[in-house]
């Protein structure tokens, strides 16, 4: 379980295939800030851009550590098939503080930026979202954008049932994720809330069953 709030930047820095073709997946190395890796575990799960891994080797000196991403993962995700930097978050604990809300660190679906411009000191980022997601996005309710924790300020349905949302963010958010480096057509990771997923479970199950 997860939060949202991002704890680190890190660098995947090697990309190997698990086996001769695409029904295998890869292995990631990652290169983590200094002093990150100091209370991780073999075994330890660490959300990379919302999706969670688990940690396989590390190597504390070298400040790395590797992932096994399946092939599953690699087709329902972006930013985990090449190099490049990743928004990293180690597993909620019982006593941390819940700065975001609740998440699990399974993508839902992959988003796109329709629209990212600065709007006085902050930026307006807009993401599409498919139609089997745009019945959860709802007004002041939690998305999580490449495993961070954010507020939907708007949220426009399209006639083919998708959704176009809207997020205000903040220098903050930028300076300390990967999100400034977004740009009209970017490919994101989204994760609906999780309330609103039980909400809508139990919703479909009561009109199926008459009640």
């Amino acid at each position: 379980m997860f939060t949202g709030i991002i704890t680190g930047l890190g660098q995947i820095v090697d990309s190997q295939p698990l086996g001769p073709d695409a029904s295998h997946g890869r292995r990631l190395m990652v290169e983590a800030p200094a002093g990150y890796l100091d209370d991780v575990g073999l075994g330890d799960s660490i959300a990379h851009n919302g999706a969670c891994m688990t940690v396989t080797t590390l190597d504390l000196p070298a400040r790395r550590f590797t992932i096994d991403v399946s092939a599953e993962s690699l087709v329902r995700t972006v930013g985990l098939d090449g190099l490049g930097r990743v928004n990293l978050e180690k597993a909620l604990r019982t006593h941390d503080r819940l700065g975001g809300h609740m998440v699990t660190g399974h993508v839902d679906g992959v988003g796109e930026v329709v629209r990212f411009d600065p709007v006085g000191e902050s930026w307006l980022l807009q993401v599409r979202a498919s139609k089997a997601l745009a019945r959860f996005l709802a007004y002041k309710g939690s998305i999580t954008v490449n495993g961070v924790s954010l507020t939907v300020n708007a949220v426009d349905d399209a006639t083919d049932g998708s959704t176009v949302f809207s997020i205000n963010l903040i220098p903050h958010t930028l300076e300390n994720t990967t999100l400034g480096e977004l740009k009209a057509g970017s490919k994101v990771n989204l994760e609906v809330d999780l309330i609103a997923r039980y909400v809508e479970r139990m919703l479909s199950a009561e009109g199926k069953s008459g009640v």
